[in-house]
């Protein structure tokens, strides 16, 4: 009995370490195997209880999406990018809806973004694609 619960008070140190909700299972399981352990049951059993134990606790945590990864659109998320809602200043559009800014202490290749009319002045960055700004004149829906 000894030996699950240390192995399961092993896996929980890890889960603190890693911060996932798969070593908390496994410590589960391993807890559950440890109980069985206290009623003399067989290794089987135990191994069942553990295994038992784990595969419904994943379920559970598949069922309420706890697992689920959070994708976060970085691109164009605030909290990811903080270029996100900055002001720059557009003095000309090219004819192919890009222009150069200066942002930050250096010169970048900015666009236009989708269904907005090319006009010099005040734009808000509302995306980051790779070295390229994408730009909403100020004071447009949308704009911060």
């Amino acid at each position: 009995m000894w030996i699950w619960l240390g192995l399961a008070a092993l896996a929980l140190i890890g889960e603190l370490a890693t911060g996932t909700f798969y070593l908390l299972l496994v410590a589960l399981g391993l807890a559950a195997g440890g109980v069985v352990a206290g009623f003399s049951a067989g290794l089987q059993w135990e191994l069942v209880a553990c295994g038992v134990v784990l595969l419904l606790g994943l379920l559970v945590l598949r069922k309420t999406r706890v697992l689920k990864k959070r994708e976060v659109d970085s691109a164009s998320n605030a909290d990811v990018n903080l270029d996100i809602g900055q002001t720059v200043s557009v003095e000309a559009w090219s004819e192919s809806g890009t222009a150069r800014v200066w942002y930050r202490g250096a010169h970048w290749q900015a666009e236009l973004a989708a269904g907005h009319a090319p006009q010099a002045g005040e734009h808000i960055i509302t995306e980051v694609r790779g070295s390229s700004l994408v730009l909403t004149p100020k004071g447009t829906p949308g704009s911060a």
